[in-house]
């Protein structure tokens, strides 16, 4: 049984569903994607025959469903998304159920200490991230191109090293590549003896100049004239194609309105995620102060974190209000009343019994 979305939403089998994300926090722009979270119900009949499934998602997860237990799982794990899903703004809520007020009314038992580790964790990650995005920022203004292994490859030359494909055209107008070969130097990493081949014999410094990961070797015959040393920068070659390869990824996966908006405020920080990590950080100071979850954010809060989307603040004026913002959550969960986990066979019975009744078992 293949379990989609359309499946699980026809059957029947959904018990709550909400937009979440930056609709629910408050801080959506006209573009803002539309996510949709949710919670539904395996039959007993499917787990038995096909196999239990935990979520259902769409193909860029804008639109994810929990299965019951995989749901708990998380909850009991002090989840940020999925304790947001089970505090939920009333105007966010498209569609609820008995079953799932079994699992609201005991809300306030999910929440612990470790709420300091996932909330403020994973702030502290969107922060590390929001530096990052300078560095493909930068890619774009570069106009990475993808370099050969010949771009790698230099002539020992006067005490220093020249780039092969220059060297080449300054000594040998008339000749490339191909007109050489090279022999292994022993005991010398990756450096090599560079001989002028005579036509028709094998040669070429690689086998393709666009294909090509290394360098080729050739038996050199004695007579040959021995024109230089070359050495082949692989480590350098090696970084290269795996920042090239991230860089690609980040081409085809990035929101192009979002880098639209990182480029135009100009400050080399991808100020989404700095506004999460805010967010995040407020919301953790909320939880050990008082136990809640607040998704909606206040007017005033949802100002100020409007502004850092917009990128109007300095990165380094937002690390020092951000390193305040964990000194002050480090206390208020020193001071904190709240348990230190979750009971874990409170949680097995409460799903035995929804799942009871949603079975018709009771």
């Amino acid at each position: 049984m293949n379990y989609t979305i359309d499946y699980i939403k026809k059957s029947g089998f959904i018990i709550f569903e909400a937009i979440m994300g930056s609709r629910a926090y408050g801080t959506s722009l006209p573009t803002s994607d539309t996510d949709i979270r949710g919670i539904f119900i395996q039959p007993l009949k499917d787990v038995i025959k096909y196999g239990y499934v935990d979520q259902v998602a769409d193909e860029t997860n804008d639109i994810v469903y929990y299965e019951l237990k995989r749901f708990l799982q998380l909850v009991r794990k002090n989840n940020p998304n999925i304790l947001e899903l089970l505090n939920a703004p009333a105007d966010c809520v498209q569609k609820d159920s008995a079953l799932y007020h079994e699992i609201k009314k005991n809300a306030k038992n999910f929440v612990t200490k470790d709420c300091k580790f996932t909330f403020a964790g994973y702030a502290i990650e969107q922060i590390k991230k929001a530096r990052g995005y300078n560095k493909k920022i930068n890619w774009e203004e570069a106009q990475m191109v993808r370099r050969g292994v010949l771009d790698f490859c230099y002539i020992l030359e006067d005490g220093g090293s020249v780039p092969l494909i220059e060297w080449i055209s300054r000594k040998y107008k008339s000749l490339t590549h191909k007109d050489f070969a090279l022999a292994k130097v022993d005991h010398a990493h990756d450096t090599y003896v560079m001989y002028k081949m005579k036509k028709g014999e094998p040669s070429g410094i690689v086998s393709d100049t666009r294909k090509a990961n290394d360098i080729q070797l050739f038996s050199i015959p004695k007579e040959n004239k021995l024109v230089g040393y070359m050495t082949f920068n692989k480590d350098a070659y090696s970084t290269h194609c795996k920042r090239f390869k991230e860089y690609e990824t980040w081409l085809k996966e990035r929101n192009e309105d979002r880098f639209k908006m990182n480029k135009k405020h100009g400050k080399n920080y991808d100020s989404k995620n700095m506004m999460h990590a805010f967010r995040l950080l407020k919301m953790a100071i909320e939880i050990a102060e008082s136990g809640e979850i607040n998704v909606r954010r206040s007017e005033e809060e949802r100002e100020k974190l409007m502004k850092i989307r917009k990128g109007e603040y300095e990165y380094d004026d937002l690390i020092v209000e951000a390193e305040d913002l964990i000194k002050t959550m480090d206390e208020a969960f020193d001071k904190s009343s709240l348990p230190q986990e979750i009971d874990s066979e409170f949680v097995a019975k409460l799903e035995l019994s929804i799942r009871s009744i949603s079975y018709g078992l009771l």
